[in-house]
């Protein structure tokens, strides 16, 4: 273990072995902090953290500051962090809203300079946050997502596993698993397919999740059609991920960006003695 003698560590923190802290870090009380872990000076732990092995932070980083909301009172909940995960310079991450509840940051994953992580936010494995993404409350990011530099993503949205956000852009709206999202129009724009080749999927679960895009953005389907087909057709790999993921948007998803005139997924079938009144509940897919 080496810890620097300028760095204030709570007697009340639990540090584990061969752990490196460098010069003008803090440690506050309640905080524990895995076996192999690489604190680079000036780095805050705040109480409530709990870290797992291998870990590095780098200068600047704030692990564990109050969630940035107008109705936050203490006690605040915790944040829990997994194995083997980079935090480059200034990466802040907050507290759960709730004693009960907790941020979570699983493995491996990689957060650029001053990306933010806000409360009560899922991240999973593997993931890539690059310079400066931003996560708005209960965001949650499945495995392997990569989102690029300067992305926001709104409060209670999703990102689905192996999807590829482009730098920049905004998102409202739950990104499926396996999809590219342009950074400039803020729309999907096809399979991440790069992405699903190095995750090890195969030419045949490609070829089957090219085909679930088609019936999601340009079957002319209704929602429930929509679902209806791929539970009875897609019940298993990564297809059948697509579909659990489907069911369980509250937000709705984010559109496929294409030319000419929009298109809309038609909640309901369209009655034709009140055509005004069922063109309304339409959810736009396909449109600006």
């Amino acid at each position: 273990m080496s810890i620097e003698s300028r760095s204030i560590i709570s007697p009340k923190a639990r540090i584990g072995n061969n752990v490196e802290i460098a010069p003008f870090c803090i440690i506050e009380d309640d905080v524990v902090i895995g076996d192999k872990c690489r604190l680079e000076s000036h780095v805050i732990i705040r109480k409530g953290t709990i870290i797992g092995e291998g870990n590095a932070f780098y200068s600047g980083t704030v692990i564990g500051g109050p969630p940035q909301h107008t109705t936050a009172l203490p006690p605040y909940g915790h944040i829990v962090i997994g194995d083997g995960n980079v935090f480059r310079e200034n990466v802040t991450i907050h507290r759960a809203m709730k004693a009960a509840s907790a941020t979570v940051i699983g493995n491996e994953n990689y957060l650029m300079v001053n990306a933010h992580v806000a409360h009560d936010c899922c991240v999973g494995n593997n993931v890539v946050l690059v310079n400066n993404v931003m996560l708005g409350g209960h965001v949650q990011i499945g495995n392997r997502a990569n989102l690029g530099g300067a992305a926001a993503v709104h409060q209670m949205c999703r990102v689905g596993s192996l999807a590829m956000v482009g730098g920049q852009a905004h998102i409202v709206r739950d990104v499926p698993p396996f999809v590219t999202v342009d950074g400039l129009t803020s729309r999907i724009v096809g399979l991440n397919l790069v992405g699903l080749r190095r995750g090890g999927r195969t030419v045949e679960e490609i070829k089957t999740l090219k085909t679930v895009y088609r019936i999601l953005y340009r079957g002319g389907l209704t929602w429930q059609q929509i679902i209806d087909k791929m539970q009875a057709e897609y019940s298993i790999g990564p297809a059948a991920e697509m579909t659990q993921f489907l069911l369980g948007t509250k937000r709705g998803i984010v559109s496929e960006r294409r030319s000419g005139t929009a298109r809309s997924i038609r909640l309901v079938e369209e009655d034709e003695n009140n055509c005004e009144e069922e063109a309304v509940r339409t959810l736009r897919v396909n449109a600006g």
